[in-house]
């Protein structure tokens, strides 16, 4: 009936079924070495690099086994020190028991040796660089972890550079990530937890968290969301962020994302849980607050009074970037009685010949900004500098010198577009926010910018978190909340965590 069954198995693998590992889950060896390396080749018939070698031991007890792995996946020094020559070399002296269990305890080198039934566990193993041993007699094989991928290696995240501090980044091995989060938090109450997610792709998602902090009930919520995702593959963290992101978050990020092991350890501390996606550097974290839009990696790492007045002025550069050109349309527009009459003069003058209106000119422009900032990051390091200086001075002076665009309106727009570069984690936010405040204020006037601005208020404190909300620590204002918000005080006054762990107390035996 095993024969039978494995035939008809094969020839369906043979017509691919649906192409997924979930279509093995009722597959078996038959306990034929040759039925189950052509077993295997079929499966894998249109992949070249699938690698299956034979191997003949002739010693006190013969038997015939087979290596089954993907060549570039597995280390090759592993494979023939771990595997083959203990297989040529050793004596096989079982005279009861499994042969499998025999081997695997007493005759393989390789660090971790697993038995598999199932032909779909077989299959993870392999495509995720570890090595099959086929027994011939045996419906059981040996799964080995020979792991040897390239890696691109730890560097310092681009987009994360900081002055003082650790230099390390994530990487796309999520092992090694990993290992990295494990070297900063020395504690058996770091855990992890797996999940296969994608049909096609079969990306491993690993859960971590420290079990005595994080909240359970965010805990179950996230192992849920990730085990209902049906998709085919997951090729990066953002895949999952929007599939299991809150509605009403299109704008404000909901989840954390950085590529620094320093970041993720800390934010554990604090007893969120973070989303290590293997394939890609980018971890994501949650729950996330509005005020980590405004935090710096380096507020911690150098004095509290400097990193307080930088975080302030984060603050302030996002209330800029998104109120100068609304502000400055409204003003000039519909309420000029406010202003100096020698600035009003002054803007009169230098609008002259100006065909387009204030609003066209502001809306064109910041779009001309967001495309000349774009197009510096896309393309080389060397031309995007020189891109930024052509834009900047060369197109922006021609424009002004043709009365394409007024002086006043390039200095209030380039003022805005610098000041939301202090803020890269709100770049979306900042970006649409700042077009909708000054449509209003073209309509409405200060009406209308103070109409914008209640909306925000309204839209941000109303986002939640997987339940927590955006501005827990903005609605439930306190001291030991201020701390860590605003601005940042010296360790020694910041007692408590944040108020959605399990353990309040970050030191000391207060309660």
């Amino acid at each position: 009936m095993v024969l039978k069954l494995h035939t008809l198995l094969k020839i369906k693998c043979g017509d691919f079924m649906s192409g997924q590992i979930a279509d093995y889950k009722n597959s078996y060896l038959s306990g034929n070495l040759k039925e189950d390396i052509a077993f295997f080749k079929d499966i894998f018939k249109r992949d070249v690099i699938l690698r299956v070698k034979e191997i003949s031991a002739r010693k006190e007890v013969p038997f015939d086994c087979a290596l089954v792995y993907m060549d570039g996946m597995t280390d090759s020094e592993q494979i023939n020190e771990a595997i083959i020559r203990p297989l040529l070399t050793q004596n096989v002296n079982n005279e009861s028991g499994s042969i499998t269990d025999y081997i695997g305890k007493q005759i393989l080198f390789a660090r971790d040796v697993k038995q598999k039934e199932i032909v779909a566990d077989m299959l993870e193993g392999i495509l995720y660089g570890e090595a099959l041993l086929l027994i011939d007699g045996s419906k059981q094989a040996l799964m080995m972890d020979v792991k040897g991928f390239r890696t691109r290696g730890i560097n310092e995240p681009q987009e994360e550079r900081i002055l003082q501090g650790p230099r390390e980044g994530f990487e796309e091995a999520a092992l090694l990530n990993l290992a990295m989060l494990r070297r900063k938090l020395l504690t058996p109450d770091f855990c992890t937890e797996m999940f296969r997610v994608g049909r096609r792709s079969s990306t491993a998602v690993f859960v971590c968290y420290l079990g005595t902090l994080a909240n359970e009930k965010i805990l179950e919520k996230l192992k849920k969301k990730i085990q209902k995702i049906d998709i085919d593959g997951i090729l990066d963290t953002n895949y999952i962020i929007e599939l299991i992101k809150e509605k009403g978050s299109p704008i404000f990020k909901t989840s954390g994302l950085t590529e620094r092991p320093d970041v993720v350890a800390a934010r554990l501390l604090e007893g969120r849980i973070a989303i290590v996606v293997d394939g890609t550097p980018m971890v994501a974290t949650i729950p996330y607050l509005f005020c980590e839009n405004f935090q710096s990696d380096e507020d911690y790492y150098q004095n509290y009074l400097l990193s307080s007045a930088e975080r302030l002025l984060r603050y302030f550069c996002f209330f800029l970037s998104i109120s100068i050109p609304a502000v400055f349309i409204a003003l000039s527009t519909f309420h000029r009685a406010l202003l100096p009459t020698p600035f009003v003069i002054s803007v009169m003058q230098l609008r002259g010949g100006v065909p387009f209106t204030p609003m066209t000119e502001c809306v064109v422009m910041i779009l001309v900004f967001e495309i000349l900032k774009e197009a510096g990051i896309r393309m080389s390091q060397n031309l995007g500098h020189a891109l930024s200086i052509v834009g900047g001075l060369v197109v922006g002076q021609a424009a002004v010198e043709a009365r394409i665009i007024s002086s006043p309106i390039l200095i209030i727009v380039a003022l805005s577009g610098i000041a939301g570069l202090m803020l890269p984690r709100l770049k979306s936010a900042v970006f649409y926010f700042r077009i909708g405040f000054v449509a209003l204020s073209s309509v409405l006037g200060l009406y209308g910018y103070f109409l914008g601005l209640i909306f925000l208020l309204f839209y941000v404190f109303s986002l939640n978190s997987f339940g927590i909300d955006y501005t827990i620590s903005l609605k439930k204002a306190n001291i030991q909340s201020l701390k860590d918000t605003l601005f940042r005080l010296p360790w020694s006054y910041m007692v408590y965590r944040p108020v959605f762990n399990k353990n309040k107390v970050r030191k000391g035996n207060k309660k």
